[in-house]
């Protein structure tokens, strides 16, 4: 009995999915939205200011960190980004050297606090567009592309930055922070968020665009196409002077490596940076024109 009604409910739904797609409206227009990361993808080249603000928050606590243990959760929401940290085997190590014990979610609090307190300190002073940022944000108003952004950044931290990034010419349509949904990335619902304040419809005429993992995790989850930018990110984390000064066979290496991470991670796509997302756009056009969605 269990075997014939398993196979039962098996026919049932293959019918009924078979019947959704019958009735499913396929998309054939343009892509109608961006959803960008902040830093490392808009501003910021190399994502330096956050790892920074993490190193010296930890250092308050006589711990330290390594860059490597700081960018491995780039990307979430502040505080998930300092309670991961604390609950990787070397940092616990470091820790229970200074103090005696494993960090608790009370250490998590307060070294949260301390970076919240940095960050506000010295964000705007990384609000300066990455290469290629303006002109990318011309071409698609020009295409009629509506311009969002997403981040794991708080409210607070969001606005300096903002305000800051606005002093350089940049103005998303739109800036959604983890903390304005119930939770950050890799879950789908800031972008959703972005979505409807942008009246964007169906999501896959949308694009997610960052330099984690995490934000393309957060754009799949959505349903959307997304695009990992490999140089000037979180994941190489050289500033735009020391990328460019690499050997180029090394740095096409390194690139490589990080794209093929991505890719595993999901992603459509990948470029250097935002200056070469436009020709991107245009094949994902030209996707959505036969009918084709992200997934």
């Amino acid at each position: 009995m269990g075997e014939k009604r398993t196979r039962k409910m098996m026919e049932e739904f293959e019918d009924l999915r078979l019947d959704i797609g019958r009735h499913q409206r396929i998309y054939s227009g343009l892509v109608r939205a961006v959803v960008l990361d902040w830093a490392g993808t808009a501003v910021d080249f190399g994502c330096i200011g956050p790892t920074d603000v993490f190193r010296k928050a930890f250092a308050a606590f006589d711990v330290a960190v390594d860059t490597e243990e700081i960018r491995e959760f780039m990307g979430l929401k502040k505080i998930d980004h300092v309670r991961a940290m604390t609950r990787m085997v070397p940092v616990m190590a470091r820790w229970r050297q200074v103090h005696g014990r494993n960090p608790d979610e009370q250490d998590v609090q307060a070294i949260y606090a301390k970076t919240e307190t940095l960050m506000l300190e010295c964000i705007a002073d990384h609000a300066e567009p990455i290469p290629g940022m303006l002109d990318l944000v011309a071409a698609l108003r020009a295409r009629g592309v509506r311009i969002g952004s997403s981040t794991g950044y708080t409210r607070p931290m969001l606005d300096l930055l903002m305000a800051a990034a606005g002093q350089h010419g940049y103005k998303p349509d739109t800036a959604v922070c983890s903390t304005d949904v119930p939770a950050g990335r890799p879950y789908p619902w800031m972008c959703y968020a972005n979505a409807i304040a942008l009246e964007a419809y169906p999501l896959s005429a949308m694009i997610k665009i960052g330099d984690t993992v995490a934000d393309i995790e957060e754009g799949l989850n959505a349903g959307m196409w997304t695009i990992g930018l490999t140089m000037s990110g979180n994941e190489l984390g050289l500033t735009r002077a020391r990328a460019e000064s690499l050997d180029a066979t090394e740095l096409n290496t390194r690139l490589e490596v990080i794209a093929d991470r991505f890719r595993k991670a999901g992603a459509h796509y990948t470029a250097r940076g935002v200056w070469e997302v436009l020709p991107l756009i245009e094949v994902i056009d030209a996707r959505l024109s036969r009918g084709e969605r992200p997934i």
